[in-house]
C-alpha cells in the first residue's frame, strides 16, 4: 500500500463503549467517534452486553467517522480492531444470531465450574497449557455456562452449529459478510481453551469444559489478513489488517515490543503487562502468561496481571453513592483531603483478580472515623487503583531478573494527576503518561499500518513524534512502606470475610 495520503481506521471495542479513530501518517488520531452500549446486570456478579447492539455501534461509528472526517474512501488503507478481552459471544451458524447476550469479562457465573475443576485437580494441566489460572475471569467457564444453561446454546451445539469467540471474532465474522471466522493469538490466549505453546485450540480443554463440538475461530497472527469489511456507504471494501486484545494493543502502542518493556492500562479494570519475548516463562503464583501477539511470523509472550475494578470503582462512587459529579471534582476533593485519614477501600465488587485471586468476597471500606468525610472515601477509591497496580508490579519484579525502572501507562484515569503522582510514589519509579490516551487503538493501528506498508517497520513507528509527561516519585521509602502495610491490612480484612 504505502500511500502517502493513507489513513487507518482503528476500532477500540471496549467494555463501556465503541471508539472509532482515524489515524494519520504521523500516528495521531485526527477524528474520533464514541458510542456507548448498555451494561446489563441480570444479578449480583452477572454482567452482559448485547452483541447485536455492539455490532451496530461498530458499523455506525465507522460510518460516522468517515462521514465527519470527509476523508475519501480511497485514502483509507485498512481497518484495525482491538477489543475487550475474555468477553465471550456464542451464536448460531445458520441464523447468525447470538444464542445469548455476551458474557463480559467481569461476569462470575462460571465460578462454580471453576471451583469444581480445581477440586478435581485440573488446574495444573490448564495452567501448563494456557498460562492462565483456573478462574471465571477467563472465557472458558462463561462459554460452558452458555452451552449448558441456555436452550438456544444447547440446541446449536447439538446441531453442530454453535460458533463462539471473543468479541473480535463476532465483529470480523459480521463485518466481512460472514466470510471470515478468525481471531488473533492474543485474544485466543485469554479464553483458557487455547494452547499457547503449540498455538492451537486444545481438544482436551474443550472437553474438560463440556465444549467439544463448539466451532472456534481460526487463530491467526495479529498482523494477518482478516478479510475485507463491507460497508454499503463506501465504494471500496476496507481490508481488516490487524486484530489484538486491547491490553496487548496498548503495549504495542507504547512501542513495547522490546524485551522487558511494561505498561499499565487503566480502564474499567486494569492490566499490567510486561514483554518477556519469544520464549515462555513461569508466571509465578500471582500472574498469568499470555501471548502478546503474533507479528511478522513470530509469537511473543507477556507476563500479565489483571485487576477487576479500577475505573469501575470511581464510577461506582459517582453513580451509586453520588459522592461527586465529575472526575475533575473527584480529583479536587481527593487533594483537599490532604491524606487518606486511615481510610481504605478494597474494591472487591466481583472478587479480587491478580495477584490475590480471591473470589466470593465483597468490597470493603475500612478505617472510618468521626473525622472522615466523602473526600476520604473518594481518595481511598483513587488510592485503591494505585495500590493494586503497585502489588502487581511487585509481583512482576519478583518474577524478573531485573526490576522495572519505569512504567508506561494509558487509559482515561491517567488524566488524574493526583492518581498518577500517587502511583509513582507507591512504585518508587517514574510513571510515563503519553499525550495520546487511546493507546489500544494506536497500537493496533501501528501493527496494521506496518502490515499494509503505511509504515515501513517498527523503527519508523518508533520514530514518530510523541509527547509525554513523567511523574517522578516524591514520597520517602518509610512513608511508602507504612501505607502498603495499612493497605495490606485492609485486604486481609476483606479476604477474612470470604463468603462460602
Amino acid at each position: 500500500m504505502g500511500q502517502r495520503d493513507s489513513y487507518l481506521v482503528a476500532i477500540d471495542q471496549s467494555t463501556q463503549a465503541t471508539k472509532a479513530l482515524l489515524i494519520d501518517l504521523s500516528g495521531r488520531p485526527t477524528h474520533r467517534v464514541t458510542l456507548a452500549h448498555e451494561q446489563i446486570y441480570p444479578g449480583a456478579g452477572l454482567v452482559e452486553h448485547d452483541p447485536m447492539e455492539v455490532l451496530a455501534n461498530v458499523r455506525e461509528a465507522i460510518v460516522q467517522l468517515v462521514g465527519e472526517s470527509h476523508v475519501p474512501a480511497r485514502s483509507l488503507a485498512g481497518l484495525c480492531i482491538t477489543n475487550q478481552r475474555e468477553t465471550i459471544v456464542a451464536w448460531d451458524k445458520t441464523s447468525g444470531k447470538p444464542v445469548h447476550n455476551a458474557l463480559v469479562w467481569q461476569d462470575c457465573r462460571g465460578a462454580e465450574l471453576c471451583a469444581r475443576l480445581t477440586a478435581e485437580g485440573h488446574e495444573t494441566t490448564i495452567r501448563q497449557k494456557t498460562g492462565l489460572r483456573l478462574d471465571p475471569y477467563f472465557s472458558a467457564s462463561k462459554l460452558a455456562w452458555i452451552a449448558r444453561e441456555t436452550p438456544e446454546g444447547r440446541e446449536a451445539l447439538r446441531a453442530g452449529n454453535l460458533m463462539a469467540g471473543t468479541m473480535d471474532s463476532w465483529l470480523v465474522w459480521n463485518l466481512t459478510g460472514r466470510k471470515v471466522f478468525a481471531t488473533d493469538y492474543s485474544n485466543a490466549s485469554r479464553t483458557m481453551l487455547f494452547n499457547i505453546h503449540n498455538l492451537s485450540w486444545d481438544e482436551e480443554l474443550l472437553a474438560l469444559f463440556g465444549l467439544s463440538g463448539v466451532l472456534m475461530p481460526e487463530a491467526r497472527s495479529s498482523d494477518a489478513t482478516f478479510g475485507v469489511a463491507l460497508f454499503p456507504e463506501f465504494p471500496l471494501p476496507l481490508p481488516v489488517a490487524s486484530v489484538m486484545g486491547d491490553s496487548h494493543a496498548a503495549l504495542f502502542g507504547h512501542c513495547g515490543w522490546k524485551l522487558g518493556e511494561a505498561k499499565a492500562t487503566y480502564g474499567t479494570g486494569s492490566s499490567v503487562m510486561s514483554n518477556i519475548g519469544l520464549v515462555s516463562a513461569s508466571p509465578g503464583a500471582g500472574l498469568v502468561l499470555s501471548l502478546a501477539w503474533g507479528f511478522q511470523g513470530k509469537a511473543s509472550y507477556v507476563l500479565e496481571g489483571n485487576i477487576h475494578a479500577t475505573g469501575y470503582t470511581m464510577r461506582w462512587l459517582r453513580d451509586n453513592l453520588g459522592l461527586f459529579s465529575s472526575y475533575d471534582e473527584a480529583e479536587r476533593l481527593a487533594v483537599e483531603a490532604g491524606e487518606n485519614g486511615g481510610v481504605y477501600l478494597v474494591p472487591a465488587f466481583s472478587g479480587l483478580g491478580a495477584p490475590y485471586w480471591k473470589q466470593g468476597i465483597r468490597a470493603l471500606v475500612t478505617g472510618l472515623s468521626h473525622g472522615s468525610d466523602k473526600r476520604h472515601v473518594i481518595r481511598a477509591g483513587l488510592e485503591s487503583i494505585a495500590f493494586q497496580v503497585r502489588d502487581l508490579v511487585a509481583e512482576m519484579d519478583n518474577c524478573s531478573a531485573s526490576p522495572l525502572v519505569e512504567l508506561h501507562v494509558d487509559g482515561g484515569p491517567t488524566r488524574n494527576a493526583f492518581l498518577m503522582q500517587f502511583q509513582a510514589d507507591l512504585l518508587g519509579i517514574p510513571v510515563v503518561v503519553p499525550a495520546i490516551e487511546e493507546l489500544s487503538a494506536l497500537g493496533v493501528a501501528y501493527m496494521g499500518g506496518i502490515a499494509l506498508g503505511v509504515w515501513a517497520d517498527q523503527a519508523e513507528v518508533g520514530s514518530l513524534p510523541r509527547e509525554e509527561k513523567r511523574y517522578e516519585p516524591l514520597m520517602g521509602r518509610s512513608e511508602r512502606e507504612a501505607l502498603v502495610v495499612e493497605w495490606t491490612s485492609a485486604l486481609t480484612q476483606a479476604i477474612s470475610r470470604m463468603i462460602d
